[in-house]
């Protein structure tokens, strides 16, 4: 059971995370710093990556990426918009999780958990699951994807493994 001491001391810190965030003190690592905006922009710039995906937007994912970007060894906007392309129609939905932002020297790193699933399907099942690990740049148009690297998540077994 919580004491009233060990719940101050919670209340204290949750308290000071907030009002850190609320006025938008910088997170430094020894690799780098970030501000506030910086982890509202990055969480955005993932945002957009995966509506675009969602939507049947090649260019508009492309735009998530700097111009020599690099997913999982397709680099250069015109050749990441093809293999979008290519991939053609998407008709499922992706979830992201556990979304991890750590500063470096040249920007930041990212790292999540991606579940992907068709909202057609009834009942919904997990069609696959991921783990992305990114780099990411500040440049003139904002936070973009220097390179983003896509591996299975063997760490879950399917329903037919279990």
């Amino acid at each position: 059971m919580l004491t009233r001491r060990t719940l101050s001391v919670l209340l204290v810190l949750v308290t000071t995370g907030w009002i850190g965030t609320a006025y938008g003190i910088k997170i430094t690592s020894a690799a780098g710093t970030l501000t506030t905006q910086d982890y509202i922009d990055i969480e955005q710039n993932y945002a957009k990556y995966y509506h675009t995906i969602d939507a049947r937007d090649p260019e508009g994912w492309a735009d998530t990426f700097t111009d020599d970007g690099n997913f999982n060894g397709t680099i250069g906007r015109a050749a990441l918009i093809e293999s979008r392309r290519r991939a053609g129609p998407s008709k499922t939905r992706h979830v992201v999780s556990n979304l991890v932002i750590t500063p470096t020297a040249e920007g930041a790193n990212g790292s999540l958990y991606v579940f992907i699933f068709d909202p057609q399907e009834v009942p919904v099942k997990i069609d696959s699951f991921s783990r992305y690990d990114d780099t990411l740049v500040k440049t003139s148009k904002g936070w973009r994807f220097k390179t983003k690297m896509r591996s299975s998540d063997t760490t879950i077994r399917s329903r037919t493994q279990q």
